[in-house]
């Protein structure tokens, strides 16, 4: 990803509806501050947001903004909760209306599961997208068994998963060669494992005393590369060949701000090899929704 190319950021909106994040003390970003963010975000060249129907009332807040700014209208993806009972079509229609755009960038199953479930609604969501209603269908996957599984599946057009210092290429480097050479477009989301990275390593937070050597040897990288964790995290992603877009979630437009500056930075090949030889064992210490 060349320096600045923020049109390559996806920005997250989950804050923007819900309390989220382990380094969030400040709850839910403000209708006011989302705002904001949505403004700087376009204004700077960001062009795709991620939500979902389960994050809250984010779709309002995106909608709203629309409504105000009508010549500032963003792409928007959008995920079909883990469960749901109306038609898709039913559904679609809802979204497209709350966020006030005339088409969905992308539709996405929050989870593999989700999609396995509804592989027999896939004429539907053909038929959606002969009608301009949504542009790409995709999967929101955590393991690389799944993205395995979705690969095989020529109508599934974007994998998003988890991708960040921990969750490195030492884990997911090998599968995501093999999904580009598929044609799958790849959207990462966790560059910061949910605020993980920013947390005090004396914390007496469960998942940072079973990950603590690994964020030891994280905090030495950042210290030897003379980035911040923000810059080492959002840099480390920016510059994989295999990654089409990078979510990012923020809580304040001055956290925006930063991220985008944090772009600014290369990582040299050595530190990028420092950040590939950490492999964490126990997985599930990277999958958030299993934090005790």
């Amino acid at each position: 990803m060349p320096k600045n190319s923020t049109h390559k950021c996806i920005l997250g909106t989950v804050q923007m509806g819900l309390n989220y994040g382990i380094n969030n003390s400040n709850g839910k970003v403000s209708l006011k501050d989302s705002f904001e963010i949505l403004e700087y975000a376009f204004d700077n060249g960001i062009r795709i947001l991620d939500s979902a129907e389960a994050y809250g009332d984010a779709h309002q807040v995106i909608g709203a903004f629309h409504s105000k700014h009508p010549k500032k209208t963003f792409e928007v993806i959008t995920k079909l909760p883990h469960h749901f009972d109306a038609e898709i079509k039913e559904k679609v229609s809802i979204y497209l209306t709350e966020l006030q755009v005339p088409q969905l960038h992308a539709l996405l199953f929050h989870s593999f599961d989700s999609y396995k479930k509804n592989t027999s609604n896939f004429d539907v969501l053909l038929e959606l997208k002969a009608q301009n209603k949504i542009k790409h269908i995709g999967v929101s996957v955590y393991t690389n068994e799944e993205i395995e599984a979705i690969i095989l599946n020529d109508q599934v057009e974007i994998i998003q998963l988890p991708f960040n210092l921990l969750d490195n290429n030492a884990l997911r480097g090998e599968i995501l060669k093999k999904a580009k050479a598929k044609g799958k477009t790849i959207h990462t989301r966790s560059a910061f494992l949910q605020g993980l990275f920013f947390k005090a390593l004396n914390s007496e937070n469960n998942t940072i005393k079973q990950l603590y050597k690994e964020l030891t040897k994280l905090n030495n990288i950042r210290t030897k590369s003379n980035c911040s964790m923000a810059e080492l995290a959002l840099n480390y992603c920016s510059q994989q060949d295999h990654l089409d877009n990078i979510l990012i979630g923020v809580d304040s437009k001055t956290q925006l701000k930063e991220n985008i500056k944090a772009l600014d930075q290369t990582l040299t090949p050595e530190i990028m090899a420092d950040i590939d030889a950490i492999k964490v064992k126990n997985l599930d210490l990277l999958n958030p929704s299993l934090w005790a």
